[in-house]
Order: structure tokens, then sequence, then C-alpha cells
């Protein structure tokens, strides 16, 4: 079991916070005192404050830059996709 403390600001990380939860992909963009303010990418993105004592099942993977931009690159191009579908409705 680890814990949000252990991440770090401006990095993207693959997490389980609960055993049998979805993989997610999350950033970390602030660290306070006591909390971390962190992006959550599903369907959309997700912005929430986290306390660095709050629990994570499994830290899969840290993500490096090269794999970052690629990532990027894939969910710019479905966001566009969407909002196409949006419009069209």
């Amino acid at each position: 079991m680890y814990s949000y403390a252990l991440l770090e600001k401006n990095c993207y990380y693959l997490i389980q916070e609960k055993e049998n939860d979805p993989i997610n992909l999350i950033k970390v963009n602030l660290e306070t005192d006591q909390c971390l303010y962190v992006s959550r990418y599903t369907d959309g993105t997700a912005i929430e404050w986290k306390k660095k004592t709050d629990p994570i099942f499994d830290i899969l993977e840290l993500l490096g830059d090269d794999k970052v931009k690629d990532w990027e690159s894939i969910y710019n191009d479905n966001q566009g996709t969407y909002n196409v579908e949006e419009d069209e409705d």
C-alpha cells in the first residue's frame, strides 16, 4: 500500500487507488504541506485535492516524457473527436 505523499509535482502516474479499481492516469499539479492538487484523466479530466496520507493500492508506473507526449497526442485527438460528435447532435 502506498500514499499520495510518494508522488512528485508535474509527473504523470498510472495508479490503482483500490485493489479492484480500474487503472487511472493522474498528474500532480500542485503540492502543499498536507495535500496534492491532482488531475485525473478518465473519460474527461477531473481535478481534485488529495491528502498526502490518502492510500493508493498500487503505483504501476511513472510515465516518462516520451510516453506523456504520445499520450497527449492520442488524448487531444480523441477530445477533438468527442467535440465533433457533440456539435453534430
